[in-house]
């Protein structure tokens, strides 16, 4: 199968990342991530993961080593900033709304801002988790420009017809539909109709 490109940004939801990123290892899928300095200070003060080491250890230690491919946030020149590279598509998890504006206006001056460039030229799947509230005028209007551009913005809004008792049964709320939208199978929960709510 082809590589999924993953990247962890500077809004707040690093547990989603953690998540869907271990989620992706457990299904056996190559991925190539790309964290920005921002996501990697997020990912340190919402968690305990502080460097890619520490990523590593939260989300699948082996399995990590075998299908996770790292590249520098910097190096614009890597494999995920070619069209000709083939890729399953993209995940920005969080996606922050610096990301969202330059994605949604073609300025690419990162890695993970010229892959998602490539995904939308490629026509590949872009999926991008923002994570923001109260949502401004031009925050909506990137949102629409992307989406008309084929991406996926599926903002971080769990449900609650699950009744989750837990934070973890949020989180996996997320990552599920985002899974889901990936075709990647997954165990994350119960789905709509499958149990009949508590009384």
């Amino acid at each position: 199968m082809k590589p999924i490109v993953f990247a962890i940004t500077g809004a707040s939801g690093a547990p989603y990342a953690i998540r869907v990123l271990e989620q992706l290892l457990v299904a056996e899928r190559e991925v190539q991530l790309i964290v920005s300095s921002h996501g990697m200070r997020l990912l340190a003060t919402e968690t305990d993961v502080s460097d890619v080491a520490g990523l590593r250890e939260a989300t699948g230690g082996e399995r990590f080593d075998r299908l996770v491919t790292v590249y520098d946030d910097s190096d614009r020149g890597a494999k995920p900033a070619s069209g000709s590279a083939l890729s399953a598509g993209m995940v920005i998890c969080p996606c922050s709304m610096g990301t969202l504006a330059a994605v949604s206006l073609g300025t690419s001056r990162s890695l993970v801002e010229r892959a998602a460039d490539v995904a939308l030229k490629e026509r590949r799947k872009l999926i991008l988790v923002t994570r923001e509230t109260p949502l401004s005028a031009i925050h909506l209007e990137n949102m629409l420009r992307l989406t008309q551009a084929g991406a996926i913005v599926m903002p971080a809004s769990p449900g609650f017809y699950h009744r989750p008792t837990s934070i973890a049964h949020l989180v996996d709320f997320v990552a599920a539909r985002v899974l889901d939208h990936l075709d990647v199978e997954h165990a994350l929960g119960s789905r709509w109709g499958d149990t009949a709510p508590a009384e």
